[in-house]
């Protein structure tokens, strides 16, 4: 049996995409219905409003692009300083602490501000997306499910050729972190008519638990 960081464990992934389809859901429903964890829509936009020399809107959908381009930036720059740092905690988990106060921040933007919670948003995505890229040997994304969804059906059809257990194996692990995100999603909509913009802050469950989980790995390095 392979043996993986625990920040590489499936169990994080799926508590990461839980706190990625929350975030995106939050972004829709509470700050002005865009989708903020992924940029090919922005892309798309910024495209389309170029043609038409839309130069404002233009602006409106290349700032969140930038800040998610800031996020991988600065999470890439974090990760070699921490790395070689070394020290009592996992470069990720001072990363998961990072988009955590981000997240935190966002909460507490009145809506007049809710381009600047957005681009925060891409910021905090970012991060997330660019410091765990894989989970049981796998390349996977936690805020945002179409990758997961095509590799998820690939394996699922050699499953169903070929009867490959390791595809199975993999059909569940691309399916559960879809589901998951799913997850995120419904709960952001149930909270948000409790909480409205205090919502955002339920991401932080998920990241908070991945955190601890991710002592066990510490444990395990000094017990060896």
């Amino acid at each position: 049996m392979k043996r993986y960081q625990t920040s590489e464990t499936l169990p994080v992934g799926l508590l990461l995409a839980l706190a990625g389809g929350l975030l995106d859901a939050y972004s829709y429903l509470n700050r002005g219905q865009v989708f903020a964890t992924a940029e090919t829509g922005n892309l798309v936009l910024l495209g389309i409003n170029v043609s038409m020399g839309n130069w404002s809107q233009v602006l409106h959908y290349l700032l969140p692009v930038l800040a998610y381009t800031a996020g991988v930036l600065v999470t890439e720059l974090l990760r070699r300083h921490l790395e070689d740092e070394g020290g009592w905690l996992h470069w990720r988990q001072y990363l998961l602490l990072v988009e955590c106060v981000v997240i935190a921040v966002v909460a507490f933007l009145p809506q007049t501000l809710n381009p600047l919670a957005n681009l925060m948003i891409s910021f905090a995505s970012a991060v997330q997306v660019d410091s765990f890229r894989k989970f049981n040997g796998c390349g996977c994304a936690t805020t945002m499910c179409t990758g997961n969804l095509r590799s998820g059906t690939e394996h699922l059809f050699f499953y169903l050729s070929h009867r490959e257990r390791d595809a199975l194996n993999k059909v569940g692990l691309y399916y559960g972190l879809i589901l998951s995100f799913v997850t995120g999603a419904v709960l952001s909509g149930l909270l948000t008519h409790l909480f409205h913009s205090r919502t955002v802050l339920a991401a932080c469950i998920p990241l908070l638990i991945a955190f601890g989980m991710m002592f066990q790995e510490r444990i395990h390095r000094e017990e060896a």
